[in-house]
């Protein structure tokens, strides 16, 4: 546990006694230029980029009212539960999303885990420490996207979207139930699934229980992580809902989490999670503005002004009933990270385009899966894949009674229909044809993918789709 590190019982009021900011005016953020933009001395840190928008995406996994839409307003501010259907039910739906910056004091003597803090995305880049008689100005030291996952299982695929665009996850364990549920452990397999290396565990709700419980909780979730890509990660008692112990998280954030190397000079790329209309019913014909594309750039430097093309595009057949795709070509008119605009976007971090595209293209995420990118530069599309494949032995997030161990995954039958997670697309598709490891696959819907990209696997069972396994794209038939 992060015992040495977690405030005593008495520090808590202590967290809250902060000098009050009402008489200091913030500065502005620096403007962003494209005239004088030098591509190749660009990094993740660069103090005009991550002054207004974040490099890195944490995604916040685990099982249903564990508190992750909760963590994350308790570190941005942001509340990512914007639906009316997800606000009745108080659920998380579709993929939440805010930014949020932390800085750090650089006063030597202010001491962790209190020198570190979060504010909003918009907030300024040096503001002056909070700490009763320290003085010291803060120095921004990361601006995080955070991607909330629904913890639900019938969600399972949204949250699988979303993990495509993660470079670390915080691990949500309720301490007021046992560990682990079942979402805790298919949400910890999809993401070793995706790569992901960084994981920190968040023991939520800490304030509900006796420190007996916790403990003996501690010794659970080392016991379900061990042999895992989470074996080792800190395991941080927090309380989302009191914002106890957030400076640690945000100290783990800064310390334990690398901001990823990133491709600056490739040909840009951006995997799109989300699309919108942003046009209200009523609007006049000579106010409509163009379709929005929300997602992460996996490579290159998105400017305002760029021709870009999106693929697939629009998906039609033909007389003789074969799919064909026509490409969407268009302009970004204005890039935004949350509420600060921007002349360039770079990788990481979540980016919100704005674009001459028909809205009715983008409203109610129908852009979802596809890939954006400047013109003749993107992968081809393809309506049959060969994969490699590997399933996993047991099926994970299905409750088993008393001692039962979890059923076993049997092997993939030929005519059998899965939805296959590709990069942000959920797609389902026929298994034609299979040889030891390797199957082919007729898609519902052409996807737009990279050889050697990762695919999630899952098969229908009862009511939902549970992950069964993944694979690997070998080659495929192009459009």
């Amino acid at each position: 546990m992060a015992d040495d590190k977690t405030p005593a019982a008495g520090g808590i009021g202590e967290a809250f006694q902060e000098i009050s900011l009402a008489d200091h005016t913030p500065e502005p953020l620096p403007e962003q230029s494209l005239d004088n933009l030098d591509i190749e001395s660009l990094t993740p840190l660069t103090p005009d980029i991550i002054a207004r928008q974040a490099t890195i995406n944490i995604g916040t996994i685990g099982h249903v009212a564990h508190g992750k839409s909760t963590l994350v307003k308790a570190i941005s501010g942001v509340q990512t539960v914007r639906f009316k259907n997800e606000l009745e039910r108080n659920i998380t739906i579709k993929l939440g999303y805010a930014n949020a910056k932390i800085y750090k004091c650089e006063n030597p003597e202010c001491p962790p885990p209190g020198c570190y803090r979060s504010y909003k995305s918009s907030h300024e880049i040096s503001p002056p420490c909070r700490r009763p008689g320290c003085g010291g100005r803060m120095e921004l030291q990361r601006h995080v996207s955070f991607v909330d996952c629904p913890g639900h299982d019938i969600l399972m695929a949204t949250m699988l979207n979303g993990a495509a665009v993660m470079d670390a996850a915080l691990l949500l364990v309720a301490a007021n139930e046992s560990c682990p549920q079942p979402q805790t452990s298919e949400h910890l397999a999809a993401i070793e699934i995706m790569r992901l290396q960084h994981i920190l565990i968040m023991q939520n709700k800490v304030d509900l229980i006796k420190q007996s419980q916790a403990e003996e909780q501690h010794k659970q979730i080392q016991a379900f992580v061990k042999g895992t890509v989470a074996d080792g990660a800190p395991v941080v008692p927090i309380s989302a809902q009191l914002k106890y112990n957030i400076d640690v998280v945000c100290e783990y954030i800064c310390t334990r989490i690398p901001v990823p190397a990133r491709d600056f000079t490739s040909a840009p790329l951006l995997i799109v999670i989300r699309s919108f209309d942003i046009n209200k019913p009523g609007c006049a014909v000579d106010e409509l503005k163009g379709g929005v594309a929300g997602g992460s750039i996996l490579k290159g430097v998105l400017k305002v002004g760029d021709e870009i093309e999106v693929r697939p595009g629009i998906v039609s057949k033909n007389a003789e009933g074969q799919v064909q795709v026509q490409p969407i070509l268009s302009r970004i008119v204005s890039l935004f990270a949350e509420h600060n605009d921007l002349q360039y976007a770079v990788p990481g971090g979540l980016i919100g385009v704005g674009t001459l595209i028909d809205p009715m293209h983008c409203r109610a995420d129908r852009l979802v899966g596809k890939m954006l990118g400047a013109v003749d530069q993107l992968p081809a599309c393809y309506v049959e894949l060969e994969i490699s494949f590997f399933l996993l032995r047991r099926l994970l997030g299905v409750r088993t009674e008393g001692k039962a161990k979890g059923s076993k995954v049997s092997k993939l039958v030929k005519g059998e229909v899965l939805m296959l997670n590709i990069g942000s697309l959920s797609t389902g598709g026929r298994v034609t044809a299979l040889h030891a490891d390797l199957a082919k696959v007729v898609l519902s819907a052409p996807t737009c993918a990279r050889i050697g990209d990762k695919i999630a696997l899952s098969r229908r069972l009862a009511s939902s789709w549970r992950l069964i396994g993944w694979g690997t794209v070998k080659r495929g038939k192009e459009l």
